[in-house]
């Protein structure tokens, strides 16, 4: 028999179904709460409102368990690629060879961008932030792939994922040359997705460069991490627009803008600049410890602890190992790098950090990471942006399979002035 949930409301019982998820996940269906009654409830920042069914990612904050249709995030950081991913989470199952090896050949032919899109970059201000031009350009994508009226709509969306999936690293290492003022490097179909962007990113017309593989198995690392994460403000933002039926291009940008605020993904971004202000001030790392510690003060230590996972974030301790494999490959001197790993060791032991569970999150070691690598802490947002990109894909995909879904359409509780009286502007006061 289905569990029930009673709600006493204005003299009558109103009886709501309960929503029961596969990891025993409880919900109260409050769907038709309105047409019963006429209340509505009220959620500010949604932080206990399910927005969908999702068969896409599960996560315990309370555990630390993060999966991807299932399969433990710990399982596919070792043994996966992140275009392996990317199909798992867009298609709802691991690939056979076959289809990876199809999947990942469709990616490889559509690396290039338009010849014409390149001269947009010659319009931004040397300075623009990499996000306001990834979001620009990405809109623009709209325009060169419009709807094929020859090919149906699971088609036309498939292939429209391929060039999403193909053309932002693409995308991003321009505009990361752009603000270098160096020339454009153009897509190598022979590389691996992650040895691709790096090549992009780095690699001049001048002389030649090889991508180091331990960069190459990070960066996969990274953006399996990031491929997905539930229904977090970018994501929820590429179902909501996806709701009204606008394009993929679309749905992604609008996931892209949402990701840019430092409340979302800038947080590696903020782990830079909390350790840049501590190498300016001084003081040793204990001061900025205690700092953390003082109420009274407003410093607070970016990347340490997670609004989800209240007891560990099952990421970092994935990331930690490869950051710490790539310092010691690349032999960086740098006294941010420095003081990041002083402040992990102490923040590790300090009773306060340890009884709070206020561990490293993995924004704090990929800002680390993507710091070494040599990507410009202006451009971390991007990163993540490309990490994220199949998981906003996936939720995009699974809205517009959902059956009977509808335009999102929250509600709202109105404080604002009753009925008034309109009052002529020589009469105002």
């Amino acid at each position: 028999m289905s569990e029930i949930a009673e709600l006493k409301l204005a003299g009558q019982t109103i009886e709501l179904p309960v929503v029961i998820g596969t990891e025993n996940e409880k919900g109260v269906d409050v769907s038709n709460l309105r047409a019963k009654t006429g209340y509505i409830t009220l959620d500010n920042g949604y932080m206990n409102t399910g927005a969908c069914t999702s068969a896409i990612t599960f996560i315990d904050g309370e555990k630390g368990i993060l999966r991807y249709r299932g399969i433990p995030i710990e399982v596919l950081a070792e043994r996966s690629t992140f275009l392996e991913v990317a199909y798992l989470l867009i298609e709802g199952k691991l690939p056979t060879q076959a289809e990876l090896d199809y999947f990942t050949n469709r990616v490889r032919r559509h690396t290039m961008i338009h010849e014409d899109i390149k001269r947009f970059y010659d319009g931004f201000p040397r300075d623009a932030h990499p996000m306001a031009i990834l979001a620009s350009v990405v809109s623009s994508l709209s325009t060169f792939y419009q709807h094929d009226d020859q090919r149906s709509e699971d088609e036309q969306f498939s292939l429209n994922a391929v060039r999403l999936l193909a053309k932002l690293p693409t995308i991003a290492a321009y505009a990361y040359k752009k603000s270098i003022g160096q020339p454009l490097m153009y897509p190598q179909n022979h590389m691996s997705y992650c040895e691709n962007f790096l090549h992009m990113m780095f690699s001049t017309p001048a002389e030649h460069y090889e991508v180091d593989p331990v960069m190459t198995e990070t960066l996969n690392l990274l953006l399996i991490l990031h491929a997905d994460h539930e229904q977090n403000c970018s994501t929820s933002t590429v179902r909501m627009v996806s709701s009204s039926k606008a394009s993929l291009f679309a749905a992604i940008t609008a996931g892209i803008c949402a990701l840019w605020g430092p409340r979302h993904g800038g947080a590696n971004e903020e782990v830079i600049d909390m350790l840049t202000q501590m190498r300016n001030e001084g003081g040793g790392v204990k001061k900025y410890i205690d700092m953390a510690k003082d109420k009274n003060s407003n410093f607070k230590l970016m990347g340490f602890g997670h609004r989800v996972y209240k007891n560990f974030d099952p990421r970092a301790k994935i990331i930690k190992a490869a950051c710490d494999k790539l310092l010691a490959r690349m032999k960086i001197s740098d006294p941010l790098l420095d003081i990041a790993k002083e402040l992990e060791e102490a923040a590790l032991k300090d009773p306060y950090f340890v009884e709070r569970k206020l561990y490293p999150n993995v924004d704090f070691y990929s800002g680390i990471i993507y710091k070494a690598m040599g990507i410009p802490t202006v451009a971390f947002t991007v990163m993540f942006a490309l990490g994220r990109l199949p998981g906003w894909i996936a939720h995009s995909k699974e809205y517009s399979k959902e059956p009977g879904n509808k335009i999102n359409r929250p509600r709202q509780i109105y404080i604002g002035e009753p009925q008034s009286e309109y009052v002529s502007v020589d009469k105002r006061k």
